[in-house]
């Protein structure tokens, strides 16, 4: 299979790109990526992307067979959040919006929308507009159908009975975008599951008060229950349809750990259980909803598991054709003879291929980052050491090009989360701090997910204690190896990974010359009661768990593990940089630290970011972000 390039120039005709410099500003990483998002049409006749410019986004069709663009549609500066083919002539295009709608309380926050695109007439029609008391946001992404041999999109939305939401299943016409429930949920369900001819096969509720959760099948008399668990902090949840279309996979824990589980729709027997010991992704045929394989990211390797031989077949030469590299599915046509795959190469960085099959040729679509080229990326290494107490920790390390191998400036980058991963790949915000001359240290540190359920488990009740000390332990494994100077450390997060450079500096203090939170949380007290009032009792006893609180929260530990009451302990200069449309973790958090450190006296600057969620959606303020926390690191810890 070769490598060819014949839609690049086409694409880069669209956007405006500048040739890479000497040395790549900050723009080059933290401009939005060129291709956020590409399909291949069912047939295999045409690939659509969402591409950037700016700020501004635009939704290309390109014929695979004339080689021309023959949709061009401006999305302006929506988020758009994934991008989907219903049929060969409509697409569903998912955003999301901050806002925070009258009628409900406490509902400021991300809601998702969904468009459908008509690309002969070039119309765009807004899913579920049209509902009676009920809201015109989609609650995941909507999936499509085909049914009597024509596409359906089938779609989750909320219609208020008696003021109480209640999430139904609606059938769209893709002609007109109009609604039709074909299921009415009560006040506890959470999500639907349809079959391949679109017809509802499970319901998923969840009584938050009683953390009770349900999943039901239909029966000849209604919908009944087939499994009941207790789940009063981390619920089940569906995956999909099993691998013949006649069950329900539910991934659930239990005292044997995490795994799939079948609930049979035809009285069959449950096959066995799907272990799930490292983080499995499913892999799940879009046209009738069936469990066609899944992903595992086995420690630094990410392995695809195709249950029918040809798709096993036609993995591995994609694989081989891009051997050395990291390789993603993102989109296949029906007949999976056109596949849409995301190469992630450790000396290029991610770009998006189309594979043709059928002609054995790979035909490069572009870069996610245009203006970088490999001289700008650096080498990514895993890096693994043991706790101070024993306990087996692993990361990542990415070097500065070209500089020394000994003796480094470092930048400790904790994830967010917690319960989350860094992993292999390509991630722009430490190509960036690297490229300035840093080495950067991102640890997954105990109660990161996806590398079993031990090392989650381990985390429970350490929040500010070693799920902290587990960084600055990272830090000596590298000073003892003589890679790192142990003098020239800042830390830099956000969301928990903010969390975490507040706790560096008011915690586990004298490892860190500067701190930089992003989104970061400083008030635990205030962010268990803004999660409760979002999220209910769950949310709260999620944060209770990796708090090591009671239900009844220890106004001890909270005082003992908050940042903001601890603002007389620092003794770093503090960079706050914070979303103002954040609803994860709201503005307030930074707002609460920067007075009081200012009461305290300590140096302290506080960024706010006007229009910003808590994922830096935009490229203006990702690069603002960017200059701002590397001017500060820079200024406070300077890399020669």
């Amino acid at each position: 299979m070769t490598r060819i390039a014949c839609l690049l120039a086409l694409l880069l005709s669209l956007v405006v790109a500048s040739a890479p410099a000497r040395a790549a500003p900050l723009e080059a990483y933290g401009k939005l990526p060129l291709i956020e998002a590409a399909a291949v049409s069912p047939s295999g006749h045409a690939v659509a992307m969402i591409l950037t410019n700016g700020e501004s986004r635009l939704i290309v069709v390109q014929d695979l067979a004339s080689n021309t663009i023959t949709t061009k549609v401006t999305a302006g500066s929506a988020k758009v959040r994934a991008l989907r083919w219903a049929g060969d002539r409509h697409l569903l295009v998912v955003t999301s919006v901050t806002a925070a709608p009258m009628f409900i309380l406490n509902a400021r926050r991300e809601w998702t929308l969904a468009f459908l695109l008509d690309l002969q007439t070039s119309k765009v029609r807004q899913l579920l507009r049209d509902l009676e008391n009920g809201m015109n946001t989609v609650f995941d992404v909507p999936v499509v159908r085909e049914v009597e041999g024509k596409p359906v999109v089938f779609a989750q939305g909320v219609r208020f009975v008696n003021n109480r939401g209640r999430l139904g299943l609606y059938r769209i016409d893709l002609e007109t975008a109009k609604s039709r429930e074909v299921e009415g949920g009560s006040e506890d369900t959470v999500d639907w599951l349809v079959d391949a001819n679109g017809r509802p096969v499970a319901q998923e509720l969840y009584d938050g008060l009683k953390g009770r959760w349900t999943l039901k099948v239909p029966d000849r008399s209604g919908w009944r229950e087939t499994v009941t668990v207790d789940a009063p902090i981390t619920r089940p949840y569906t995956v999909s349809l099993g691998r013949d279309g006649r069950s329900v996979l539910y991934a659930m824990s239990d005292e044997t750990g995490f795994a799939w589980r079948e609930a049979r729709l035809d009285g069959a027997p449950p096959g066995a259980p799907i272990a799930d010991v490292e983080g499995l992704d499913p892999i799940v045929d879009t046209t009738d909803g069936r469990l066609v394989g899944h992903i595992a990211l086995v420690g630094d390797d990410t392995r695809y598991t195709f249950f029918d031989p040809a798709d096993d077949r036609a993995w591995k030469a994609v694989l081989k054709a891009y051997a050395g590299d990291a390789v993603a599915l993102r989109s296949w046509s029906k007949d999976r003879k056109k596949i849409v795959v995301i190469v992630d190469s450790a000396m290029a960085g991610p770009a998006y291929a189309l594979i043709d099959l059928n002609t054995r040729e790979g035909t490069w679509l572009g870069p996610e980052y245009v203006d970088l080229s490999p001289a700008d990326v650096a080498i990514k290494e895993p890096v693994r050491f043991k706790a101070r107490d024993g306990l087996e920790l692993s990361g990542y390390i990415t070097r500065p090009r070209g500089g020394p191998a000994n003796n480094l400036p470092l930048i400790v980058y904790p994830h967010g989360g917690p319960a989350a991963r860094d992993g292999p790949g390509f991630d722009w915000w430490a190509q960036a701090m690297a490229s300035r001359g840093y080495a950067v240290l991102q640890v997954n540190y105990r109660g990161s997910d996806g590398l079993g359920e031990a090392l989650l488990q381990a985390g429970f009740g350490e929040w500010g204690r070693k799920m902290q000390t587990d960084l600055s332990d990272g830090v000596r494994h590298l000073a003892a190896r003589g890679t790192i100077d142990p003098k020239r450390v800042c830390i830099v997060g956000a969301s928990y990974g903010g969390y975490a450079a507040l706790a560096g500096a008011t915690i586990d203090r004298g490892v860190y010359r500067c701190a930089v939170s992003v989104a970061g949380i400083s008030d635990l007290r205030r962010q268990i009661s803004y999660a409760r009032s979002r999220g209910g009792r769950p949310a709260e006893r999620y944060w209770n768990r990796f708090l090591g609180v009671s239900d009844e929260a220890s106004e001890e530990v909270l005082e003992t593990y908050s940042p903001a009451r601890l603002a007389d302990r620092v003794e770093i200069p503090v960079l706050l940089i914070h979303g103002k449309d954040d609803s994860v973790v709201p503005l307030e958090q930074s707002q609460i630290m920067a007075t009081a450190l200012q009461k305290a006296g300590k140096p302290v600057e506080l960024v706010v970011q006007k229009g910003e969620d808590h994922w830096l959606s935009r490229g203006e303020t990702r690069l603002q972000m960017l200059t701002a926390t590397m001017a500060f690191v820079e200024k406070h810890n300077p890399p020669n």
